[in-house]
Formats: structure tokens, sequence, C-alpha cells
């Protein structure tokens, strides 16, 4: 009697639930976990990924003359956030830890939490680099890149040859 035509009752669990993984069985247990979460509080300041990777929500909006990126980082302060624009890549990078320790009745508690996320956003082709402007408030972060005007004018139709 092999490994298949044994009862269920029979077989033998693997060792590790990821030595029997395979892409379905994975994404089924990743639909799984996303239902299993729905409703259910923020483990942190932010949102994980699968990964375990804090990701803050953003969005990036064409604005006519200009794009405006948002980021959603609750409980942060314009201190805890760092900007940077390299060969077109805008990074945006925050780091922050909060503690609360209190006593009460004779127990203490202390909480600590911590949050870092790292995230870049490759800018359009026509993004003018040195008009970029940020603002910061009430934990909205928002990112003004302008438009670089000649950039959008080199634009061309191509014209297909039967």
């Amino acid at each position: 009697m092999n490994e298949i035509t044994k009862p269920i009752a029979a077989r033998q669990a693997p060792a590790s639930p990821f030595l029997d993984q395979t892409p379905m069985t994975w994404l089924r247990g990743e639909i799984d976990r996303l239902f299993e979460d729905f409703g259910q509080p923020a483990r942190s300041i932010f949102n994980f990924g699968s990964r375990g990777t804090p990701v803050p929500p953003m969005e990036l909006v064409d604005g006519g003359d200009s794009y405006r990126l948002t980021a959603e980082l609750p409980g942060m302060t314009d201190k805890d956030v760092t900007i940077e624009l390299t060969a077109g890549v805008l990074s945006i990078a925050g780091e922050k830890s909060e503690s609360k320790d209190s006593e009460e009745g004779g127990c203490l508690m202390s909480e600590r939490r911590y949050g870092a996320f790292s995230r870049q956003i490759t800018l359009p082709k026509d993004a003018d680099r040195d008009s970029v402007s940020a603002s910061f408030k009430n934990g909205l972060l928002t990112v003004t890149i302008g438009k670089d005007q000649k950039a959008a004018a080199e634009k061309r139709t191509i014209a297909i040859k039967a």
C-alpha cells in the first residue's frame, strides 16, 4: 500500500508544513489568512505584509502639472521620516519607537512598540527632479513632484507599417 492509497488517518503529516508546500497550497493559505485577518485591528502602527515587513499605505496621483504622493504614517512626525531622491527613485524611510510604563493597583505594566519601514518609488519619466517638496501634517506625508514640460514634449507617435 503506497502513501496515496493509505487511509487519510494512517498518513503521516510532513515534519514541517513547508515541506509539502506547493504554489497552490501557499496561495490557499494566504487567501485563508486574508479572510481570517479581515476586520481585525492592525498589529502595530503599520500594516505588515506577508513577509513581515511594515508597509505604510501610499498613493501617487497625477495632478495635471505635478504629481502628488501621499503616505499614511500615523503616530509619526516629520522628525521620524527621511526622504531622498537618487537617479529617479524616491526613497521614503521612517522609524518609530514607543514606550509606555504605568503602575496601577500594585501592578506594573510596560508596553513597547517599534516599527521601521522603507519604500522606493520610481518616478515617472516626466517628473522634474529639481521641483520636489514635502509636507507632513497629522500623520500624513505629502510629497509634491513637479512635471518637466520638456520631457512631456518628447512624446511621439510611431507609425505602424502594414
